[in-house]
């Protein structure tokens, strides 16, 4: 039994069925409308003219609805009269219900008004009463049902005045749309390139696993890219062909034209003439046998895709489809989708050369317009070609007269092509698009979709789809961005509004705004304003000012109050805010977002205060009607002293008060909050209502003026981040069990004994530049001699402490009882420190709780010159502790990322106990021990160097090591490097003076034994990336691992 996809489509009969009352048109519309209709070669089914003799006129009626793919009804006055009119509604109707039937009906409203025709009024009332007393009931019914029906489709309504167009005039739309209607229903010069062979690298990486789809921006290069690839591959293909502008010639000749061009050049047959929808027999199996390759540019729509018949192409076949919008090659089943990257600066350079100099560089005297001009066009192939060619052998006065006019104004040609996306937005993306060009580039997404939410619907999506169509773009932590050129493209588009800024619908350049609002020259035309009084902007939605003082010619200190907002508003933005008040006028019952204060009003709608740098600012209101309030960003406002009570607002959730140095209590708020950023404020203490801030993990009063913190704080259990850091505490506080990290650097506490404080899960101390003297752990006088891994003693209390900072505190004088596995100590610049020591007790339990995995390991001293000689010896015992034990990670899981071990402490003396191989010079040579066991082994190297560091700054500085490893008559060797830069721990420039230490260990210093019998070292060090420092001592000390058994 052969499939359904061989057999031969039903025939259809008639292409269009005409339905109409005789009597009322027959001799007038109708007959003109039928010949317009069969002018154009259509098949249309008119009674009087296709009924054979001997026909029922209901049964010929049916048939030919049946046959037809679409029905147009002229309703006129007495249409409903006549009983086989509504016969044939009906079977229309039916036949337009079905899912699977594509029937298309089109009513026309001759003088007749389609109310009357939807809720059965004028004319039609009357025939339908005259049916119910004639007529079965439920035929009357299903006649009234689809008359109301019919009443709801959308159609032309002719309404035959002195006024209405020719009857001539709609016929013509009448035609082309039902010939449109048909058409769709139906089923069945060569420049050098530069900066392209990476990307044509991917693509053709592409082409052999799937098919491609190239995705970017107008102008970025995807044709070019797409015809670099084809010519290159197309030798491989049996035929091939590449379309350009796709979507271009469609609109002007058709899809079926442009279709039959394609298969008669891949199938090499002149004149292949398809008109339907579908490819059927027998080209389908003749392309089937065929393995092509074909180019798709600029595609707009995924069903131009399909429609070319891609999927009949053989085996082995190739389709690059190239597209501005993503979605689009997401919806046309695209397999990989490869976004076209902008050149690089370089590259970038040497295009716009070859078209402003007709050479790959820039003349001398013109290269640093020359960078301006790439620098302008970010990267973008077009813009290179459109004003490199405007410039070639222009003047120099001539280049810097263009370079002052880039910003003003965006090349006409570039234009044209972004244009075109901008053509193809609705008018909400066009909105969004214009408001993100001019007020809200660089701003962040989630701030950009809720201020535009204010003023349309369905941001989010619409966003989305700018963001697919290229037309827009996200940076780092997720900003709105586009090209410049987009940019200035949407600045033109508003320019061109009007030559008179006040007739413009969104402002921005200050001069004009100034302008604007200083004369009173505003109208209702205006919708956004960035950069007094707004009286004639009645349909003004949203006020925009920057972070920037106002540039206009008037100041901020002469203005005394607003006089006029529009009630319209809806957001409000406005830094800097001058006045003492809102307008007394201003009724926000529309506002949702404001950047600025709002006196006794009511905000239930209100989402975000936003008030930061309002200098004048002394007070925010009473709050308690703002019940749907979200945010409160009051950074920076120096004289605000008084914020309402903040507790009973359940969906707040953000509260910034940084900077506010006048504000001295602690604010009351709910039990909501994760985080609370009080720094740089007047605060003074921490009160008791802290303890039911159940739910706060970080708080930071950093620069505040705290001088205690209430024991409450111990409620805090989910507390991990307390930042006292140069506060006015001289106290170490009571902190909770589960605090992380600590920040007490800058403050004036002289003595912390941690072993008093139970800190058990503390990571990070940070307390440099401190006025500490003494910090002691003394956690080994707590241990007892029976400790067991088992009963873990209060040893571990502070085996979570990772990191601790001290640097540059000058009245340090005691590091006592240290981890023995501390990750990072920085000490630099101790200059008073003297004693330093680790807990030699229960080390390896330590080691059983400590891991280096993510982590550097470091120890800084430099420049503590007062460290006695037992100080200096605990600080090499530890260092060789730590670096046994990195090792030992490393050789059980050198999968993982290489450990660094870093140490730097004053001294000019390498003890020969820590390290057997020494040397008076920045080289030596050493033996390796054989291996004496059966199994294989690891090679453990670690350094330590003697250089005078005087003058050098720790950021700038790198420490090498060069190994050669050589086996038995050299037959077999192996090299390898370790560098270590001082930037990587070392948080200032801070310099070196005199001698100092330094020990060395990285995880590619540990490596596998085969069968090695010499290593030879050589050390050097750079200072800003040159070698000119003199290593005095060096030595190098060996240990032997054995590799552990893998276990699977």
């Amino acid at each position: 039994m052969a499939s359904s996809s061989s057999l031969p489509p039903p025939q259809v009969k008639h292409q269009v069925f005409l339905s109409f009352r005789g009597e009322d048109t027959r001799n007038n519309f109708t007959s003109h409308l039928l010949k317009a209709l069969k002018d154009t070669g259509l098949n249309v089914f008119f009674d009087e003219e296709k009924l054979e003799k001997g026909e029922k006129l209901s049964d010929a009626l049916s048939q030919a609805i049946a046959a037809s793919n679409l029905s147009i009804l002229v309703l006129s006055k007495d249409y409903a009269s006549s009983k086989s009119c509504l016969g044939e509604l009906s079977d229309i109707m039916d036949r337009k219900r079905k899912p699977t039937d594509k029937h298309i009906a089109l009513p026309i409203f001759y003088h007749v008004d389609p109310s009357h025709v939807r809720n059965i009024g004028g004319t039609s009332k009357t025939s339908f009463e005259q049916h119910e007393s004639k007529r079965p009931v439920d035929e009357v019914k299903r006649w009234k049902v689809v008359f109301t029906e019919v009443g709801t489709l959308k159609g032309w309504h002719i309404e035959g005045g002195k006024f209405d167009r020719s009857e001539t005039e709609y016929i013509k739309d009448v035609v082309e749309y039902v010939l449109k209607k048909l058409n769709s229903n139906c089923t069945s010069v060569f420049e050098d390139l530069v900066g392209i062979d990476d990307q044509k690298g991917i693509i053709l990486g592409l082409i052999d696993q799937a098919d491609s789809r190239l995705w970017g921006m107008g102008g970025i290069g995807k044709t070019t890219l797409a015809d670099v690839v084809y010519k290159e591959v197309s030798p491989k293909f049996e035929s091939s062909l590449f379309l350009q502008n796709v979507s271009e010639k469609i609109k002007k000749q058709g899809n079926e034209i442009l279709r039959n061009e394609l298969l008669s050049k891949i199938l090499k047959e002149k004149e292949i003439c398809i008109d339907t929808p579908s490819i059927g027999y027998p080209y389908n199996e003749r392309l089937n046998n065929k393995r092509v390759l074909v180019v798709l540019d600029d595609i707009r729509d995924p069903n131009q895709i399909d429609f070319m018949g891609v999927k009949h192409f053989g085996p082995g076949s190739k389709i690059i489809v190239t597209s501005r919008d993503r979605q689009i090659l997401n919806n046309g089943g695209a397999n990989k989708i490869h976004e076209v990257k902008k050149l690089n600066t370089n590259d970038s350079l040497q295009l716009f050369s070859t078209f402003a100099f007709k050479q790959l560089n820039p003349a001398a005297d013109f290269r640093d317009l020359s960078c301006k001009f790439v620098e302008y066009a970010q990267g973008n192939p077009l813009a290179f070609r459109v004003c490199g060619s405007k410039l070639y052998k222009k003047s120099r006065k001539e280049w810097e007269s263009e370079v002052d006019k880039l910003r003003e104004c965006a090349q006409p040609q570039i234009v044209q092509i972004l244009k075109s996306s901008f053509n193809g937005l609705d008018e909400i993306e066009k909105n969004i698009f214009l408001d993100v060009a001019i007020f809200f580039k660089g701003e962040r997404r989630e701030n950009v979709e809720e201020i535009l939410t204010c003023c349309y619907k369905g941001v989010d999506g619409v966003i989305r789809s700018l963001l697919d169509k290229s037309l827009l773009d996200t940076k780092s932590y997720s900003e709105i961005s586009m090209h410049d050129m987009l940019e200035e493209m949407g600045r033109d588009i508003v320019r061109q509004e009007s030559r008179r800024p006040e007739k413009q619908s969104r402002l921005w350049n200050p001069k004009d705004v100034d302008q604007v609002l200083k004369y009173n020259k505003g109208t209702d035309l205006t919708k956004g304003i960035k950069p007094y009084c707004f009286t004639e902007q009645a349909h003004l939605r949203f006020i925009y000012f920057s972070l920037t003082k106002w540039v206009g010619g008037f100041a901020y200190d002469q203005v005394y109050d607003i006089a006029y907002l529009p009630n319209e508003l809806m957001c409000l933005c406005w830094d800097y805010y001058p006045f003492k008040s809102l307008s007394s006028n201003f009724n926000p019952k529309n506002l949702v977002v404001l950047r600025l204060r709002d006196e006794h009003q009511d905000l239930v709608n209100l989402r975000q205060i936003g008030v930061s740098y309002c200098k004048k600012l002394r007070k925010i209101p009473n709050l308690l009607r703002a019940i749907n309030l979200k945010r409160v960003i009051g950074s920076w406002c120096d004289n605000l002293v008084e914020i309402p009570c903040l507790d009973h607002l359940e969906s707040l959730d953000e509260l910034e008060l940084e900077g506010c140095c006048n504000l001295k209590m602690f604010p009351t708020v709910s039990n909501i909050f994760s985080e609370l950023d009080l720094s740089y404020t007047g605060i003074e203490e921490v009160p008791d209502s802290i303890g039911y801030l159940d739910m706060l993990e970080c708080l930071d009063l950093s620069h505040s003026k705290v001088q205690s913190v209430s024991s409450n704080i111990l409620k805090l259990k989910k507390l991990d981040d307390l930042d006292l850091s140069y506060s006015m505490i001289t106290k170490f506080p009571e902190t909770p069990k589960n605090l992380t990290c600590l920040n007490l650097s800058g403050t004036k506490i002289k003595e912390v004994s941690l072993s008093s404080n139970p800190l058990s899960n503390l990571r990070k101390l940070d307390m440099g530049f401190s006025s500490i003297q003494k910090l002691q752990c003394n956690i080994a006088l707590f241990c007892s001699g029976q400790t067991t891994v088992d009963a873990p003693s209060p040893i571990l209390r502070f085996k979570s402490l990772g990191c601790l900072t001290v640097h540059e505190c000058n009245s340090l004088k005691l590091l006592s009882e240290l981890p023995p596995y501390l990750r990072q100590l920085d000490a630099n610049y101790c200059l008073s420190l003297e004693e330093v020591s680790f807990s030699t007790q229960h080390q390896d339990l330590y080691e059983l709780h400590s891991s280096f995995d993510n982590f550097d390991c470091y120890m800084l001293f430099n420049n503590c010159f007062s460290l006695n000689q037992d100080s200096i010896d605990n600080i090499w015992a530890n260092a060789m502790l730590k670096i046994r034990f990195l090792a030992k990670k490393w050789v059980s899981k050198y999968r993982l990322r290489p450990p660094v071990f870093y140490s730097c402490f004053p001294g000019n003396e390498i003890p020969s106990n820590k390290f057997e191989y020494q040397s008076n010079h920045s080289s030596l040579i050493l033996k390796i021990a054989p291996n004496g066991c059966n199994g294989s082994r690891f090679l453990v190297f670690s350094i330590c160097l003697v250089a005078d560091l005087t003058e050098l700054l720790l950021d700038s500085s790198e420490f090498i090591c060069e190994c050669q490893l050589t086996a038995a008559s050299g037959a077999r060797h192996e090299k390898f490097k370790s560098v270590w830069q001082g930037k990587q721990y070392h948080s200032a420039s801070m310099g070196f003076m005199g001698d100092h230490v330094l020990i060395l260990f990285g995880g590619d210093m540990v490596k596998k034994d085969k069968g090695y019998e010499q290593a030879t070292f050589e050390f050097y060090l750079k200072y800003m990336g040159e070698e000119n420092m003199k290593v005095k001592k060096c030595g190098v000390d060996v240990s032997y691992v054995d590799e552990e058994p893998r276990h699977t």
